[in-house]
């Protein structure tokens, strides 16, 4: 059963093994948002996601009742690396099934806690299935990664260690995906302090949730397609839908723009490196989905750190074009001496810092004695951008700007 009692008692197990990570004031976001913004940094927890509290006080569990068998499970990565640790750390066999376009990061981080993993399916519920087999034909134990009462009780202990510090939090921001952290979150809270809200978000690219909390029934989906794949879960839990529809207040989603928006906020504001999932709360907020009195204490709940960095390196990429401090542009030259210094001492004079830059005389769509530049400039933002264009064109310069 899922209750306070439980949590509590999954808080014993897992104490001495999670680490108490930090509830830190915010004042960039607290200043923007006119709330006073708590972050729950679970992104600094071990093996980087608040997961291992849940993996842990089942497999704890499993060990106290005297079972040591070997375990399953079907994951994205974070709650993977939580059972692989708890497997390792109470000595006894750990297989994982992981979804195909699973992050190598989160591979490579299952394979060093000693676990075994088979990459299966698209998405995670397609890993599920085969896990659940795999489990049942080798007489394994089937660790859930949401639908478990001692699992949800193991994500719950965020909400004590948080209200530890702060008791009377306005409003807490929690991620959805299969609902188990919320799940956990929202029992602790609602029985500790029933006047804090609980703000659910998901991810606009998998709506299952969101979908079936609005029509009050689970509701699944076909496909599912975010960058935050900690939460791409493409069916609804009866389960969790319970608890979600019984404890949350409030359920937004946020797109994907809004999402690699919030990671690089967070890495170049906060300082803080966090995944797709960890960054729905802060994109909530930072795009107006919280709607809350100012001065609301509200505690946003950093889900996992474990981003890919090829993921990492195009949502910088991304980032720095859509905040204008970087601009691509392809410029057609007479293909002469002196053409392409002309050019270069233009962007010279306006300050335009060079990062890349291609010459190219043998496309088909040029002209004979044409040359293509490919160059991709530092800039400093709309105006810098705009005084660019504007000396390009009155320097005779034919160019068009890649996006």
């Amino acid at each position: 059963m899922l209750d306070l009692k439980s949590i509590e008692k999954a808080y014993e197990r897992v104490s001495d093994v999670v680490h108490r990570t930090p509830f830190s004031y915010a004042p960039i976001l607290s200043q923007m948002s006119g709330y006073e913004v708590y972050l729950k940094k679970e992104n600094l927890q071990r093996t980087g996601a608040f997961k291992l509290r849940g993996a842990f006080n089942k497999i704890a569990s499993l060990i106290e009742a005297g079972d040591r068998g070997g375990v399953v499970a079907s994951s994205a990565g974070n709650h993977a690396q939580g059972v692989a640790f708890s497997a390792k750390h109470f000595g006894i066999e750990a297989t994982i099934v992981m979804p195909e376009s699973t992050p190598l990061t989160k591979v490579m981080g299952v394979k060093e806690f000693g676990a075994n993993v088979i990459l299966y399916g698209s998405n995670y519920d397609e890993a599920y299935a085969y896990a659940v087999k795999f489990g049942e034909e080798n007489n394994y134990t089937f660790v859930h990664p949401f639908e478990d009462d001692e699992v949800m009780s193991g994500q719950g202990t965020v909400t004590l260690e948080m209200f530890e510090d702060i008791d009377d939090l306005d409003a807490m921001v929690v991620c959805v995906g299969g609902g188990g952290l919320i799940s956990g979150m929202s029992v602790a809270s609602k029985a500790l302090n029933p006047e804090c809200k609980i703000i659910g978000i998901s991810a606009e690219g998998a709506p299952a949730m969101k979908q079936s909390y609005d029509a009050k029934t689970p509701i699944d989906t076909t496909s599912v397609r975010t960058i935050a794949d900690g939460i791409a879960v493409r069916d609804t839990s009866p389960i969790t839908l319970g608890y979600i529809l019984d404890n949350v207040d409030v359920f937004e989603t946020v797109g994907e723009d809004e999402i690699a928006a919030a990671i690089l906020f967070l890495l170049e504001k906060q300082k803080v490196l966090v995944e797709g999932a960890g960054a729905v709360g802060v994109a909530a907020l930072l795009h107006g989905k919280i709607d809350l009195p100012k001065g609301s204490k509200v505690a946003i709940v950093l889900s996992g750190g474990n981003i890919d960095v090829t993921m990492l390196s195009l949502i910088i990429e991304k980032g720095l074009m859509k905040s204008a401090r970087k601009m691509k542009l392809l410029v057609t030259l007479v293909d002469k001496p002196g053409a392409l210094q002309s050019f270069t001492e233009i962007l010279t004079q306006i300050g335009a810092n060079i990062v890349q830059i291609g010459y190219d005389r043998t496309s088909i769509d040029l002209e004979f004695g044409d040359a293509h530049v490919s160059v991709s400039l530092e800039t400093k933002g709309v105006e810098h951008q705009e005084e660019i264009r504007a000396q390009l064109k009155e320097g005779g310069f034919s160019f068009k700007e890649e996006h």
